[in-house]
């Protein structure tokens, strides 16, 4: 058994709970059969347990470094990429016009999950560079599409988003990079970039970057902000642009990946679009990074657990509660009461948090007026839940190893290490959690998350009462609670404990597609099978009951941390 992902699983939630061979009956998808799914998911296993998974642990330990004019990465690196350059995944799911092979996205998300697990620090180069095409393929010139998407499809160059800056963190309100027409059509890009992921490499011909700025003239805010293309070369002459590596930033995790802050100096920019509408183009990247953040964190959790599981199974130690014979054979550990406890319920996270990605994903391929309001609704929950509790399946990979788990020798530490950082990039839990129910919750009279629970309330009126029913209270309670946060219409209260809020809400979808998994293993044979509705039990009867004392809070309409005085933190 891999102890990358599981095969099995994904299938599972493919073909026998999502039913994604019903998209061929679709016309974008009438070329595809689950032939051709499967073979995209077994060339994505392959090259990631090839090409990508052998050099993760090097990659932690020999991170970049920069001499003061290039940035030296291990080899193993740039021969992975080429390696999934040269299997098309970059652009398969893209449109045939583009040289794409229209695979639906949520098998595209399946594929690249594989990627993920293997080494996510690898991996992030990829993932920049498909959502940098994707934003010019939504928004770009038919020769900026020409330029710089197509050599990005081909492997040839590669991606980034450059949005925070030293000064201003995620308040994209506060950018202060400037942008100045230089009268030939093209602009001069002048700040500093900061946390820049990818942002400087030997890896490809050229690196595309997407950069807000603020054009002069243009309002304060973030209505001011205009996004352009400045690739590190010129394209025409392969020079160097007015673009330059100030530093490297050295993380605890992510290693592998170039963390950068660059400076602009007088660099040659190409508007995209139109001016004062940069953030609204560059939503459409910042949504898939969320959603790839999310995946991201649930393949860690995965592959932290599968590690666990295997241990679990081989380590001896100790003996049954009930026996005292110290000269009894040891046991499994996976035995004991408290190591089961921790393997079962990352199982619930990362199997739980996989679903969530999926039928996500699945969204995408089933665009309507109905679906994409959903997709808003989730997004935040996408992007943050896994990010907390699939860390939490690393963090019980730890544990479960012992002191071994501690060590550098195992690998459960650095996926833990890694994945701590996607509760912070693109958008904190904090953030995600003021999005979710200060915009997400309410906009268009909370149409949106009406729908979402009428979803919820349908699957749990369809299983077991014991099972749907505390789901369908939790329903109705989360309903009451949004209504009562709201029902002065003041943002500083409604929104002071938007964070326990988020994590209810994140637990009540996790139950829901828990049930959901529960319908499509039905009274089906078998240890799989069986495991299945095991952890759908457990998510409901162990996990759901923590969103009671967080709605508690939020009923209780506590305001202490906006009230507290700050001084007395000390």
């Amino acid at each position: 058994m891999s102890k990358v992902l599981s095969r099995r699983d994904l299938a599972f939630l493919l073909y026998e709970w999502l039913d994604v061979e019903s998209l061929t009956t679709r016309e974008r998808f009438a070329e595809h059969s689950r032939e051709t799914f499967d073979a995209f998911l077994d060339v994505s296993q392959q090259i990631a347990e090839r090409d990508f998974a052998p050099h993760n642990r090097k990659n932690d330990l020999n991170e970049p470094t920069f001499d003061g004019e290039r940035v030296e990465i291990i080899p193993e690196v740039s021969r992975a990429l080429k390696a999934f350059a040269e299997s098309g995944l970059i652009a398969a799911p893209l449109d045939a016009e583009h040289g794409g092979m229209q695979l639906p996205a949520v098998v595209a998300r399946a594929c690249f999950l594989w990627f993920q697990a293997a080494n996510t620090a690898t991996s992030a180069y990829a993932m920049l560079t498909s959502g940098n095409a994707h934003l010019l393929l939504a928004h770009g010139t038919r020769e900026q599409i020409e330029t710089y998407v197509y050599p990005m499809l081909e492997g040839r160059f590669t991606g980034t988003m450059c949005l925070s800056e030293p000064q201003a963190g995620s308040a994209l309100s506060d950018v202060l990079t400037k942008a100045t027409p230089a009268g030939d059509g093209t602009y001069r890009v002048t700040g500093s970039k900061m946390w820049i992921s990818g942002g400087d490499h030997e890896l490809s011909e050229n690196i595309v970057h997407l950069v807000l700025a603020r054009v002069a003239g243009a309002p304060a805010g973030v209505k001011g902000l205009s996004l352009f293309i400045v690739p590190k070369k010129h394209v025409e002459t392969g020079e160097r642009n007015g673009v330059t590596l100030a530093g490297l930033n050295h993380k605890m995790g992510y290693r592998g990946t170039t963390n950068t802050v660059l400076a602009f100096d007088d660099a040659t920019g190409y508007l995209v679009g139109e001016e004062g509408r940069g953030l609204a183009y560059m939503f459409l990247m910042m949504n898939e990074a969320r959603i790839g953040v999310g995946a991201g964190a649930v393949a860690l959790g995965y592959t932290g657990y599968l590690h666990a599981l295997d241990y679990a199974k081989e380590r001896l130690q100790g003996r049954p509660l009930a026996d005292k014979d110290p000269s009894a054979p040891p046991i499994p550990i996976i035995k004991h009461p408290d190591v089961r406890r921790m393997l079962l319920a990352s199982k619930s996270y990362v199997e739980g948090g996989l679903a969530l990605i999926l039928y996500a994903a699945k969204l995408l391929d089933e665009r309507s007026e109905e679906n994409d309001l959903l997709l808003d609704v989730l997004t935040p929950i996408v992007k943050a839940w896994p990010s907390q509790w699939c860390r939490l399946a690393d963090d019980h990979a730890i544990q479960v190893h012992g002191g071994y788990g501690y060590t550098r020798e195992y690998p459960v530490e650095q996926f833990y290490r890694d994945n701590r950082l996607n509760s912070i990039h693109e958008g904190t839990d904090g953030i995600q959690a003021l999005d979710l129910l200060g915009r997400k919750v309410t906009m268009k009279g909370g149409a949106g998350l009406g729908l979402l629970l009428d979803r919820i309330r349908a699957t749990a009126s369809s299983v077991p009462a014991d099972l749907g029913s505390p789901v369908l209270e939790a329903c109705d309670r989360l309903a009451r609670t949004t209504a009562k946060l709201w029902a002065t219409g003041d943002p500083s209260a409604a929104l002071v404990n938007a964070t326990a809020y988020l994590d209810a809400a994140g637990h009540l979808v996790i139950a829901w597609l828990w049930l959901e998994q529960h319908l499509a293993a039905g009274d089906k044979e078998g240890d799989f099978y069986d495991g299945k509705r095991l952890a759908a039990r457990y998510f409901v009867t162990h996990e759901l009951p923590r969103i009671g004392p967080m709605l508690d809070l939020l009923d209780s309409g506590d305001t202490l941390l906006r009230d507290m005085d700050d001084a007395w933190l000390g």
